[in-house]
């Protein structure tokens, strides 16, 4: 080694890279990815009409809970005086007055493109949302019909005054307060109207009966409107000065302490409960709304000025995702059958399948229902002695748990672990876990302290009287839907060293064991920070050697500290880096002496940038990971995660080959530039929109696999 790049190596491992300017604020990265998400909506060409539409109520779904968990998070350290500084420097009150300022910004983009760009349109396609009061009187009577009949039964009126306490405001509810004037004491009043959520927000004019519009056009009128103009059906003898909106975010964090949680499963449950108790973090009100009337909501939901968010036209626009039941398909992305290579090649026989070699299959380009599959088999075979799998996210009528509980009645060993503490998904598996444990199955909960994001599926089969373990792992959730609209890799083996591992882990969690060695797994709490650094200084030994050190990493987020560091010192000593990070990235490109041989790219599109992957170049004895783990403090050190590598060099070829068309993608990537900004990639090059080429291959993918038993 010469001695400039001796003295650069020097230079490397003395950096201690603290400064603040290396890195972006974690809460403030991610207002910036539902920026990108907002992106979607706002641009003309990005997507058919209704899936414009779908993205701004993804966006304000997605402002929802960083409201509900993020920001009240930040609120909670202001209220008690915590001054701590974040990896930027920035105090818990400059976080919130920077939020505060980018989401107003945000809000106005997206109600002028709501307004202005997307109504116009739908208009032009034979779709309009009416209001109440531009509808001739014989609609209107129809409608009063309507309201009596349909949605008057509903409401609940509350009075507000000496003998009535201003009634408790829901976590998102839609409300209206209501001033009133009595018509006998000329006394003006006080109401709330909540405005009731298990009715559609979004009224379809031409399906109710009555209302003859005389042409095929589609009229839409949101539920308040209604509500607003036939107050004085609930107010009789009483004249209806005035109402307004109003929208309420509360704190929906559920906090669990250790030495609480004797009965989970009961804490949980109360947790659930507590959540539309929380305190309000944000006040939506239009801007039409008097001051009298702020002064009424900000001093009952004891808010303040910062916490109130005056935003133009109607309040609470993740409700827009109900226009999708509309059947206009030219307006909505075409639909799209994913491939099942197990079926072409084997006629749906996983365990025949398996034998023959590892499957990776990738959703949601290749079909989820080899791994439903699998499951369903396996309780139905007389073969199989027992099933062993992690549940994080399953959604509703889950044919996996279905499965599951038809196992047991078949007399298999059923061993479940169903994470309670997947956040707003806790009560679906609550509900999940009796049922499983009312059939008999055995049931856990997790480790204190931990939440199980690992996806494993292990099932035992007595073979030519052996037994063979057969495994599930993956990145993704055990949920078809999500499974459609995600993408996520399923890794599909019956390697003895990655069974063995597997079987370890599943019994620290449902027993005592405390087994902290894996041979193959990454496990976290264990060991997944050490050994990404790890690989990543062996990266740096490889290029130092040989001069082509590379890694690629594909996440949902990268926050941790220590491996940003170490990802810096590897730019510094020339390693080449590619990171494909959907959402938070609080590392900075491009940054001289420090980043400048590190990318970073987002890719956001018609499908959930979800599966995370790992891959080192390890002196051209390529590596793969693949799991459930990002990047982030939580999952590195308060989750269980799993890693697990693929060993077949056919399969890493490809999936390698599926990170790269990513990384060349300059039609729905965004890159971050040296001052931590996104700016949309473009280029002179032939477009490259990577999920539509995944899409287009999908008809004529063929899964790759490597015929061999026990290949690792």
């Amino acid at each position: 080694m010469d001695q400039n790049a001796e003295s650069v190596k020097t230079s490397v491992k003395l950096h201690d890279f603290e400064d603040i300017a290396y890195y972006v604020n974690r809460e403030l990265s991610w207002v910036s990815f539902n920026q990108r998400v907002l992106e979607e909506a706002l641009s003309p060409d990005a997507h058919p009409l209704f899936e414009r539409v779908k993205f701004i109520s993804i966006f304000s779904s997605n402002l929802d809970e960083f409201f509900m968990i993020r920001v009240a998070g930040l609120q909670d350290q202001y209220e008690a005086g915590i001054q701590d500084r974040s990896v930027d420097g920035l105090t818990p009150q400059e976080q919130i007055e920077k939020i505060r300022e980018r989401v107003i910004e945000q809000f106005r983009q997206r109600n002028d493109c709501f307004y202005n760009d997307i109504c116009p349109k739908l208009n032009k396609n034979g779709i309009e949302f009416v209001e109440y009061k531009a509808l001739d009187e014989n609609k209107k009577k129809g409608l009063q019909k309507y309201f009596r009949n349909e949605i008057f039964p509903v409401l609940t009126p509350l009075a507000v005054d000496p003998g009535h306490p201003f009634p408790f405001v829901s976590n998102l509810s839609l409300n209206l307060a209501v001033e009133l004037e009595d018509l006998e004491t000329r006394v003006l009043k006080f109401a709330r109207v909540k405005v009731p959520s298990i009715l559609p927000r979004i009224l379809r004019l031409d399906t109710i009966e009555g209302l003859d519009f005389k042409d095929e056009k589609i009229r839409l009128l949101w539920l308040e409107d209604l509500i607003q103009n036939n107050l004085e059906q609930l107010f009789p003898h009483m004249r209806v000065v005035q109402s307004h909106p109003f929208r309420v975010i509360r704190d929906a964090d559920i906090e669990i302490e250790e030495d609480e949680a004797g009965d989970l499963l009961e804490t949980i449950e109360k947790g659930i409960r507590s959540r539309r108790y929380g305190k309000v973090v944000r006040l939506d009100v239009t801007p039409t709304m008097p001051q009298s009337v702020r002064k009424i909501l900000i001093k009952n939901l004891e808010v303040n000025s910062q916490s109130l968010y005056e935003i133009s036209g109607v309040l609470g626009m993740s409700d827009l995702m109900e226009m999708m039941k509309i059947e206009k398909p030219e307006l909505k992305d075409e639909p799209f059958a994913p491939h099942n290579p197990i079926e072409e090649k084997v006629g749906g026989d996983v365990f025949c399948a398996i034998r023959q070699g590892d499957h990776l299959l990738y959703h949601p380009y290749d079909s989820f229902q080899p791994v439903v599959d699998l499951i369903n088999q396996a309780a139905n075979d007389p073969q199989v002695l027992s099933i062993k799998q992690t549940l994080y996210r399953v959604g509703n009528n889950s044919p996996v748990v279905k499965a599951l509980m038809s196992a047991v009645e078949q007399r298999k060993q059923v061993a479940v672990l169903v994470e309670l503490k997947a956040r707003f998904d806790e009560e679906n598996n609550i509900g999940w876990a009796r049922a499983l444990e009312d059939v008999g199955a055995h049931v856990v909960y997790g480790l204190v302290g931990l939440k199980t994001h690992a996806k494993l599926t292990l099932i035992v089969r007595k073979e030519h009287d052996k037994l063979k373990r057969y495994l599930h792992l993956g990145t993704g959730n055990y949920n078809p839907f999500t499974a459609k609209i995600y993408t996520d890799y399923s890794y599909l083996t019956a390697n003895d060293v990655l069974a063995n591992d597997v079987s370890e882990l599943f019994n620290a969690l449902t027993g005592y064991s405390k087994h902290t060695t894996y041979r193959k797994l990454i496990v976290s709490p264990v060991n997944t920070r050490q050994r990404i650094i790890e690989m990543i200084e062996r990266e740096i030994e490889w290029h130092e050697k040989e001069g082509n050190g590379r890694i690629i990493m594909k996440m949902n987020a990268l926050v941790d500290r220590k491996t940003i560091k170490s990802l810096y010192r590897a730019s510094c000593a020339g390693v080449s880096i590619d990171l494909i990070i959907r959402g938070i990235c609080c590392l900075i490109p491009g940054i001289k002496g420090v980043s400048e041989h590190i990318r970073v790219i987002s890719v956001i599109g018609r499908f959930l940038e979800h599966s995370r992957a790992y891959y080192f170049r390890n002196g051209g004895m390529d590596e793969l990971y693949l799991g459930s783990a990002d990047v982030m403090p939580r999952n590195l050190d308060h989750r269980v995660e799993a890693l697990f590598p693929i060993m077949d060099k056919e399969l890493i070829d490809v999936a390698k080959s599926e990170l790269e068309l990513i990384l060349g993608d300059n039609v729905k990537a965004w890159e971050m530039n040296a001052q931590g900004a996104y700016i949309r990639v473009t280029n002179n090059e032939p477009e490259i929109n990577s999920q539509k080429i995944f899409l287009n291959q999908a008809s004529k993918r063929k899964s790759i696999s490597k015929f061999k038993v026990n290949g690792l």
